[in-house]
């Protein structure tokens, strides 16, 4: 059973990574891996009900993300809808290819600290659709957005899954990790900024303006409500998860439940078609919904590879094999990105104790930094890479030439930066 879980699993990621050369859409392949996998795992087990149970409580954890990553674009489009971002972008005025690959990624940086990576990597890359005409410099900005974002993500507790987990789980403390992993996730993202500066060379050419007839368009009032009240329901999810201790899909849906009720308000005395052309019902049917699917896929996959054993197995074959924390944690978080970060992490938690590991403890800390950025090495390694792929159309191989070095340099050099810091300053 285990090699046929594994075959299967290799051979449905290949498909998907030679997306462009068979033309199959990765959804469907994703779709059918996951289905084959529990199949798989279903047709050897002598007890139905517990693979049942098992896959019972996966589909709730995969769905609190699938319906987080539905509001989240959801509330984007209609932000994109409303001409939202327009507040935006007439506000950057930079045209240097550096500089603006620079100010790109910094507020990734900061904005996934605040929100998440996957809902600062939606955001980000629905502005640079309004800011980038080029095709090529856009995909590979948004190849640096995916770094950025999961490097963001990983110095809070609020900013990445992984992150989030450990910090449930009592392994870390907000104090601590924002201030033992914000200098190494920084540079994580300043390394391969560096050397990505050295050939982006140039200037940003901006869409044209379009400037239409249809008298269907919204006040600069009415934009300024949509555009605020939408970056306000994002930013305070993690906010509503603090507070009130429910997932934050709950927090995304409630926001979008809001923004529907503001959006109904505003137009609600308008023609029926201008009313309709501007609500959630038609930016639902304009979202990536295929996406949501290779999401779903990819995770469904993931967790029977989780729920048959076989990753907790491996992580306790590189424990006893290697033994050494550094080599082990540093081979987790490359290892996150072909599998899901979350079943790794997962994992370790129930690997290794709090007594075995007190909270705040060196190998927390380096396993949050490592599963949090080790997953933009592919870019399917992560939920911000996926986002990305599916909105961009971004090609597996395309990723893997042009960004994944970067993301391996950044990776490692922060890693590095974590492992001295400890040593020489003791932090």
């Amino acid at each position: 059973m285990t090699l046929l879980l594994i075959l299967a699993f290799i051979f449905g990621y290949t498909l998907i990574a030679f997306e462009q050369a068979i033309q199959i859409n990765k959804s469907a392949i994703a779709l059918i891996t996951g289905v084959l996998c529990w199949t798989i795992y279903s047709f050897f087990s002598p007890d139905q009900l517990i693979i049942n149970e098992q896959l019972t409580k996966h589909l709730g954890e995969i769905s609190g993300v699938l319906f987080f990553l539905l509001g989240a674009m959801t509330i984007v489009e209609m932000i994109d809808s409303h001409d939202g971002f327009e507040i935006i972008t007439t506000r950057i005025s930079q045209t240097d290819k550096r500089n603006f690959l620079w100010i790109i990624a910094l507020t990734t940086f900061f904005l996934s600290a605040v929100l998440d990576n996957l809902t600062t990597a939606i955001v980000i890359v629905s502005l640079l659709r309004k800011l980038i005409k080029n095709p090529k410099d856009r995909l590979f900005i948004a190849g640096i957005v995916v770094i950025a974002a999961n490097a963001g993500g990983a110095w809070t507790p609020i900013g990445d899954v992984t992150t989030t987990m450990l910090w449930i789980g009592g392994q870390i403390t907000t104090v601590n990790i924002i201030l033992k992993l914000f200098f190494p996730s920084l540079v994580c993202l300043v390394v391969p900024l560096l050397v990505a500066s050295v050939n982006f060379r140039g200037n940003i050419s901006k869409p044209s303006v379009v400037v239409s007839n249809n008298p269907r368009t919204v006040s600069s009032f009415e934009r300024s409500i949509v555009f605020f009240s939408g970056i306000l329901i994002l930013i305070l999810v993690p906010v509503f998860k603090t507070v009130t201790h429910l997932p934050p899909y709950m927090g995304i849906l409630g926001g979008l439940g809001l923004l529907w009720v503001i959006t109904e308000i505003i137009h609600g005395r308008k023609e029926e078609t201008i009313k309709h052309a501007y609500s959630v019902v038609q930016a639902l049917r304009k979202i990536d919904t295929a996406s949501i699917l290779f999401f779903f896929g990819i995770l469904v996959s993931i967790a029977a590879l989780e729920s048959s054993g076989i990753l907790t197995a491996l992580a306790q074959w590189m424990t006893d094999e290697i033994g050494n924390i550094n080599v082990v944690v540093i081979s987790l978080g490359i290892l996150s990105s072909v599998v899901d970060n979350v079943p790794l992490v997962a994992a370790a938690q129930g690997m290794y104790s709090l007594a075995q590991f007190p909270a705040d403890h060196y190998f927390w800390e380096f396993l949050a930094y490592c599963a949090g950025t080790g997953g933009s090495i592919l870019i399917i390694g992560s939920a911000a890479g996926v986002a990305a792929m599916g909105m961009e159309r971004i090609d597996f191989f395309w990723y893997l030439k042009k960004i994944s070095l970067l993301a391996v340099l950044g990776y490692f050099s922060g890693a590095i930066v974590y492992i001295l810091q400890h040593q020489l300053l003791g932090i």
